[in-house]
C-alpha cells in the first residue's frame, strides 16, 4: 500500500499530500527486474530461518554502497542521505550523489541539510509533551482553553491535543497557503489559523485524518502555554541541548546555513527548485543535516535522554511512544505524534515527510534500539516507493523475521465479496472548492474470483501489477506475496472503514450513488460532450446548409433562443477550461495561494451564470417540442443539451465548486 497512497495524496503528505496528500503512496515488497541489483534478503539458514546480518558500520557500508547508488540513478534522484543509530551511538552516515548537481557538490551527512517535511511535526509534538509533564498542558483538555480564538463546536464533543496528535480532530484537509512564494508571504501563526480554519467533518477521536492545520494548532498552544515563539522555544529546548548545529525551522535560513542547503530537485537532471516556504512552518518547514536528525532519534530511543541531558522524562517519552486506542489490533496504529510502521515482528514508530522536492523517512526499532533516517532531495521517476524499499530491504536484513503462519479462512469467499466497492480516504476535502479531488481519488476494491483474494485500485508491487490480498483473520487481509495488510471494520454508522498500514488516514466506502467516481464521470462526460458537440456543430452546420441552400427555419424568437443557449455553452467551456488550469495548480502548491482568489471567484461567477443558462437550455427544449415546424432530431437534440447543461450545473454545485468562502 505505501506507494500507491503517496501516489493519490502527492504533495498533500507535506505534508504532503500533501502529498496529498500529498496525499498522498507506498508499498511494494516484492522486486521485479527493474529495482537495483544489490536488493538482496538477509542471509537463510540451513534451516530456512532468516539469519540478521551485524548492525555495524562495514556491513551497513556494504549495504547502501550497493543500494544507494544505483537506486538513485534508476530513480533520477540527485541525491540523499542515509544515518542509522544503535545504542545510543551513530553506527554510520553517508551522502550519495549531489547536494548541487551543477556545480557537483556532494552530499554531507555531518553539514548538507536537508528539508525532512512533516518529520518537523516530531519536534512540535515533543514540545507538546514537555509542557504536559510540567502541568502546563493536557491532552485531554478542551483545546478551545489554551487558544485565543475559539474552534467552533461540532459534534457535540471538543478537539483535545490527543486528538490532534493523533490526527482524529475531524478537520477536513486544507491546501490553500501551505505553501508560499516568498518569506513575505508568510504569515504569524495565529492569523493564519483564524483565516484558514477547515471545516470539521468527523467527530473528533474518532476518523484518522491527517492534518497540517491541526499540528500548527499544536505549536500556537506551545506558544501561549510557554511563552515562547516557537522558533525560539525548538532552538532553546532541543538544538542547543541535542547539539543540532545544522537545524533550524526559519524561513529563509539563517545566513550562516545557507551556503549548506542542498538544493531540491523534482527530476536529479531537471532544473533546481527554489527554496521552498512553509506556511505551516511547525509541520514542515525544519532544515536539518542527517547527523543532526539522529541526535533527536537517539534522545527519543533512550527515552528522552541524550548523553547527559534529559529532555523527557522517561515515562513521558515512553508515553508519547505508546499505542493508541482506536485502531484495529492487526494493524499499525498512532502513538502520541509518531505513528506505527511495524515491520518483521519488531515493534517500530515513525514519521514520513514530503516537500515538493525532498523526501524523508524517520524510523525507530524501539525493541532493538536503533534507528534509521533517509531523504532524498528529489522526488524522482515515482516508479518505485524509493524510501519504502529501502526500509523493507533494510529491516530484512538486519532486523529478520520467520514468514508468518496463517489459516486457510473458510470466510474468505465470502468476506471478500462484503468488502468490495468504492472507497474514499478520510484525508479529503468535503465542503469546498477542492471537493471534487476526493471524488477522483476514489478507489476500487475488487474481488479476484480465482484464489478468493482482493484487489485495491492502484496499490501495486514492483512489477506494477495489482497486489492480491488474502484474508489471514476475520476481515483482515494481507499481500499474499508481501508484508502490506488492510483491515475492515464498520465505523458507529454501519459505514465500512479500510484501515491501512498508514495510520493516520483510512478509506471509507462511498454508499451515495451520487458521490461515486462512475456515476459523475459519465454526467460530466456526458454534458461537457453534448455541450461541446454544440458548438462545433454550429459552424459545420451552417456550412452545409450554404452548401445545399438550405436556409435555417426558425422564426426570430427561437433563433434568438438558439444563440442565448449556445452563448451558454461558451460559458461552460471557458469555466470548464479555468477550471482544469485551477485545478493544475495542485502541482504547484504555492500556486494555491490567497493570490489567486479573485480569479477564482470570477471564474465562479461565469460558473453561477452558465449553470443559470441551463434554464435556458430547459426553456428552448420545451419550445422546440412544441415548434411543428423544426425538426425531430432538432428536438432529440436540445433535449440532450438541456440534460446536459442541467448535468453540469448540479455537478459544479453538488462538488461545492460554487462555494464562494474560498477557504480551501
Amino acid at each position: 500500500m505505501k506507494k500507491s497512497i503517496r501516489a493519490r495524496l502527492g504533495w498533500l503528505g507535506c505534508a504532503a499530500l500533501f502529498g496529498c496528500l500529498a496525499i498522498y503512496a507506498q508499498t511494494p515488497k516484492t522486486p521485479d527486474s527493474k529495482a537495483p541489483a544489490a536488493l538482496a534478503h538477509a542471509a537463510v539458514s540451513a534451516q530456512g530461518a532468516p539469519q540478521a546480518h551485524d548492525l555495524n558500520a562495514d556491513d551497513l557500508g556494504a549495504f547502501f554502497d550497493g543500494f544507494l547508488p544505483q537506486e538513485i540513478e534508476h530513480a533520477d534522484i540527485a541525491g540523499a542521505v542515509i544515518a542509522v543509530v544503535k545504542d545510543g551511538k551513530l553506527v554510520f552516515a553517508k551522502g550519495y550523489g549531489y547536494a548541487d548537481v551543477a556545480k557537483k557538490e556532494p552530499v554531507s551527512p555531518e553539514t548538507t541539510l536537508f528539508r525532512p517535511g512533516s518529520i518537523s511535526k516530531l519536534f512540535t509534538w515533543t514540545a507538546v509533551m514537555q509542557l504536559v509533564e510540567q502541568g502546563k498542558l493536557d491532552l485531554d483538555r478542551d483545546v478551545n482553553d489554551y487558544l485565543d480564538f475559539k474552534i467552533p463546536p461540532a459534534f457535540g464533543k471538543p478537539v483535545t491535543l490527543r486528538d490532534i496528535m493523533t490526527h482524529r480532530t475531524g478537520f477536513e484537509e486544507t491546501a490553500k497557503d501551505l505553501f508560499v512564494g516568498s518569506p513575505e508571504d508568510l504569515r504569524p501563526i495565529p492569523e493564519y489559523l483564524r483565516v484558514h480554519m477547515p471545516a470539521r467533518i468527523f467527530p473528533p477521536g474518532t476518523t484518522p485524518a491527517y492534518s497540517n492545520y491541526a499540528t500548527t494548532l499544536a505549536a500556537y498552544i506551545v506558544e501561549r502555554a510557554s511563552g515562547q515563539n516557537f522558533n525560539d522555544y525548538v532552538e532553546e529546548h532541543f538544538f542547543k541541548p541535542l547539539n543540532m548545529t545544522h537545524a533550524s525551522f526559519r524561513q529563509p535560513l539563517p545566513d550562516a546555513l545557507k551556503p549548506f542547503m542542498s538544493k531540491g530537485y523534482l527530476l536529479g537532471s531537471g532544473e533546481p527548485k527554489p527554496f521552498e516556504y512553509v506556511q505551516v512552518a511547525p509541520a514542515g518547514s525544519l532544515s536539518a543535516s542527517a547527523v543532526d536528525m539522529t541526535h533527536f532519534m537517539i534522545m527519543h530511543l533512550q527515552n528522552g535522554r541524550y548523553g547527559d541531558v534529559q529532555i523527557l522524562k522517561p515515562e513521558t517519552a515512553v508515553e508519547m511512544h505508546a499505542r493508541q486506542k482506536g485502531w484495529p489490533p492487526a494493524m499499525n496504529a498512532m502513538c502520541l505524534g509518531f505513528y506505527e510502521q511495524s515491520e518483521n515482528g519488531h515493534r517500530v514508530i515513525s514519521h514520513g515527510g514530503d516537500t515538493v522536492s525532498f523526501h524523508s523517512d524517520l524510523f525507530l526499532i524501539l525493541d532493538a534500539d536503533a534507528g534509521l533516517f533517509v531523504s532524498y532531495n528529489s522526488a524522482g521517476r515515482g516508479e518505485i516507493d524509493a524510501r519504502g524499499l529501502l526500509y523493507d530491504k533494510f529491516m530484512d536484513r538486519y532486523f529478520p523475521g520467520a514468514p508468518p503462519s496463517e489459516p486457510v479462512m473458510p470466510t474468505a469467499a465470502q468476506d471478500a465479496r462484503s468488502v468490495a466497492g468504492i472507497y474514499e480516504v478520510s484525508r479529503r476535502f468535503e465542503t469546498n472548492v477542492l471537493a471534487v479531488t476526493g471524488m477522483i481519488g476514489q478507489t476500487k476494491v475488487t474481488v479476484n474470483s480465482k484464489d478468493n483474494t482482493i484487489s485495491m485500485e492502484g496499490s501495486k508491487g514492483l512489477n506494477q501489477q495489482l497486489l492480491h490480498y488474502r484474508e489471514i483473520a476475520p476481515m483482515v487481509f494481507r499481500d499474499v506475496d508481501g508484508k502490506a495488510k488492510i483491515a475492515f471494520v464498520n465505523d458507529a454508522t454501519g459505514r465500512r472503514v479500510a484501515y491501512i498500514d498508514y495510520p493516520f488516514m483510512v478509506f471509507q466506502q462511498v454508499n451515495n450513488t451520487l458521490d461515486k467516481q462512475s456515476v459523475n464521470y459519465f454526467l460530466i462526460g456526458f454534458s461537457l460532450s453534448v455541450i461541446v458537440l454544440t458548438l462545433l456543430m454550429w459552424p459545420i452546420g451552417a456550412m452545409i446548409r450554404k452548401h445545399y441552400g438550405k436556409p435555417l427555419t426558425l422564426d426570430s424568437g427561437a433563433k434568438r433562443l438558439r444563440m442565448l443557449v449556445r452563448l451558454v455553452c461558451f460559458g461552460v467551456v471557458i469555466y470548464a477550461v479555468g477550471l482544469l488550469i485551477f485545478v493544475s495548480k495542485l502541482s504547484n502548491p504555492s500556486g494555491l495561494s490567497e493570490h489567486t482568489d479573485p480569479w477564482l471567484h470570477l471564474l465562479q461567477v461565469l460558473g453561477l451564470v452558465a449553470g443559470l443558462g441551463s434554464l435556458v437550455a430547459i426553456y428552448n427544449m420545451v419550445k422546440s417540442w412544441a415548434d411543428g415546424q423544426q425538426w425531430l432530431w432538432n428536438k432529440i437534440w436540445n433535449t440532450f443539451l438541456a440534460f446536459g447543461c442541467v448535468g453540469f450545473f448540479w455537478f459544479i454545485y453538488h462538488w461545492h465548486l460554487l462555494n464562494f468562502h474560498l477557504n480551501y
